[in-house]
């Protein structure tokens, strides 16, 4: 009975060391994939540059009225102290 049991231990050993290397394998090819695309990417931005879109909102007011304006500078010296 106990050599039956210390079969199947080596047996379930071997097979987790297996599946383990198998795993580890997955991840470094994966690794190893992302970075070659990253530089891929990277290379390829030089040629075909993305737009970039110019944001409107810095040249625009806000069209706050005066008695807001002065609400909330109340607003913010009453919160100061």
């Amino acid at each position: 009975m106990i050599e039956n049991f210390v079969e199947n231990l080596e047996i379930g050993i071997v097979l987790m060391l297996i599946g383990m290397g198998f795993v580890f394998a997955f991840l470094y090819i994966m690794v190893l994939v992302m970075r070659v695309m990253s530089k891929t990417v990277i290379w390829m931005n030089k040629f075909f540059p993305e737009e970039v879109p110019a944001d409107e909102r810095q040249n625009k007011r806000a069209n706050i009225s005066q008695d807001e304006a002065i609400a909330v500078a109340i607003a913010v010296a009453k919160a100061r102290g």
